[in-house]
């Protein structure tokens, strides 16, 4: 089970009393201890339906009475940008257009929260030089260069976005389109920053090699992040048919070499030498959200600071080197 996935699964659990039923096809997530334990716990609530969402007859196992829809599947990750980047088209695509079809078939049509990406600004910053920040969810969204296989995430969510737009409006259906803002904690994965980084500093590799050190993000803990799609759903907003866009972002900008520091404190070793190499082509200098619109339309604010959120991060990555998330 993913990694947003889960922790929102958990949320909705913990804080309503709905049925929440989760689709994987568990291709690099698994039913580890945590999710057989929630599984466990909400028994009576709570339902796994394995399957594949890019074969549209997979469809044909769901119920028709949902009152909401949550699509985060897409295959997240940087190394299978470059390593499988006609995958992550494939996948990325076709599980949303085939869930919206789905929808569009179904007699209570569901609203829906699609989860896109920070990585949807990228391009136009690559293209224009710079962006207004902290970055608002109407500056224009390029692909700076399509022949590089970075882009193949970033456009896979600018093409879902679409979908999403033009089909909410034809079917009638509420919809909201979230932009996530380098979400991290507990279960995320090994394929990104902050774990990357947690399980390299609990190896004490030495020279310790860091990439695009002086560049800078907003993080916002994954618990923060999951009551931020409670609140866009429980229809506060986007009640009308049609989509609205919302960044879901921290509001803390720090350079990777500030993270990285960070976390040498809270494991109480630092690497006698750091060896400083460029970020990949295509990574992003700078990304601050401009996150006043979910804060003005449902009263969010993130709540963890990254102290405490890197904190509790590398204490479960310690924990559990090879679960993935």
């Amino acid at each position: 089970m993913g990694f947003i996935g889960f922790h929102l699964a958990n949320h909705l659990l913990e804080h309503t009393a709905s049925t929440v039923v989760l689709v994987d096809n568990l291709w690099r997530g698994r039913a580890d201890d945590e999710f057989e334990n929630l599984m466990l716990r909400f028994s009576d609530r709570v339902r796994l339906l394995v399957a594949d969402l890019t074969v549209r007859s997979e469809y044909d196992q769901f119920d028709e009475d949902f009152d909401q829809v949550f699509h985060l599947a897409a295959v997240n990750g940087t190394k299978w940008f470059y390593q499988i980047p006609e995958d992550v088209l494939r996948i990325n695509i076709l599980s949303l257009f085939y869930m919206l079809e789905w929808i569009k078939e179904t007699k209570q049509k569901p609203k829906l929260c699609f989860a896109s990406s920070a990585e949807a600004y990228a391009g136009a910053l690559d293209a224009y030089g710079e962006l207004p920040l902290p970055t608002p969810e109407t500056v224009p969204l390029v692909i700076a260069d399509p022949f590089n296989p970075r882009w193949s995430y970033a456009g896979s969510k600018l093409i879902g976005e679409q979908i999403v737009i033009h089909m909410s409006k034809a079917l009638g259906l509420p919809a909201i389109i979230t932009r996530p803002h380098n979400f991290y904690g507990p279960r995320e994965g090994f394929d990104h920053v902050i774990p990357e980084l947690c399980l390299r500093i609990a190896k004490r590799e030495d020279p310790f090699v860091l990439f695009g050190a002086e560049q800078t993000r907003t993080f916002c803990h994954i618990s923060d992040a999951v009551s931020a799609f409670r609140l866009l759903m429980n229809g506060l907003v986007g009640d009308g048919a049609g989509a609205c866009i919302f960044n879901i972002g921290g509001t803390e900008e720090v350079t990777i070499w500030q993270v990285a520091q960070t976390l040498f404190r809270i494991s109480g070793w630092w690497p006698r030498e750091i060896d400083h190499r460029p970020a990949p082509p295509g990574s992003v200098q700078r990304r601050l959200s401009d996150i006043g619109k979910i804060q003005d339309q449902t009263g969010w604010v993130p709540e963890v600071s990254l102290s405490e959120g890197l904190q509790t991060t590398f204490a479960w990555y310690t924990a559990n080197p090879r679960v993935t998330g």
